[in-house]
């Protein structure tokens, strides 16, 4: 019953943004942002407990709530609002529907060594008509995390990530993994709701941007 409710719940999601869609005629760039996991997949957690599912839709939804503030300067839709697992495949989805004209992911990363550190950002290892502006989106965001928030880069990679794979082909696509959460500054920076706001900002001009 309760995959039968997220299904239909997806679906009007799906058709209200169809909706949405046709009664807006400008030229509004159209963004997806996908805040990774969601309900039994907590993604990666913590050393004081926090989970990457929380991080990914804190941001999102900081990302929606400036666009709005800002008189809704881009077309901002989100593949989840709440604490719900959504499919990669319903996710990418979603970008197909509205014909995005950007789709970018976000993570949070983990490893077993704790001085792991800086963010990554990955594009599709497929190349599309949308493949050079997505890996210029890529270095962009890389090069403003570093210089405006002071995050050290592991740099642009490609990989071969299912919500990478099933977007590249419509709309350019980016994954972001934002810090690990299992080295201590990282996680703390990413459990402060004003960093997260600082971290949203930057992302929303980046992708505000977009050429």
């Amino acid at each position: 019953m309760k995959k039968w409710l997220k299904n239909v719940s997806f679906m009007i999601l799906l058709l209200k943004s169809c909706i949405l869609l046709c009664q807006n005629l400008d030229t509004k760039k159209i963004v997806v942002i996908d805040p990774g996991h969601g309900g039994k997949d907590s993604g990666a957690i913590g050393i004081n407990g926090i989970q990457e599912k929380d991080v990914a839709l804190n941001i999102a939804n900081a990302i929606l709530k400036l666009n709005d503030e800002l008189d809704k300067t881009l077309d901002i839709y989100l593949t989840r609002h709440t604490d719900t697992l959504i499919s990669i495949s319903d996710r990418t989805k979603l970008a197909k529907v509205l014909k995005a004209d950007l789709f970018v992911s976000l993570h949070c990363n983990h490893s077993d060594n704790v001085h792991s550190r800086r963010v990554e950002v990955y594009v599709a290892n497929q190349n599309s008509e949308f493949s050079e502006e997505a890996i210029w989106l890529a270095f962009q965001l890389q090069a403003d995390l570093k210089k405006k928030l002071g995050f050290e880069s592991r740099g642009v990679k490609f990989a071969n990530f299912q919500v990478l794979r099933e977007t590249i082909a419509y709309c350019s696509s980016l994954l972001l993994e934002l810090g690990f959460l299992s080295n201590w500054d990282e996680n703390m920076y990413l459990s402060n709701s004003n960093r997260i706001k600082i971290i949203a900002y930057l992302i929303y001009e980046s992708i505000k941007y977009k050429r």
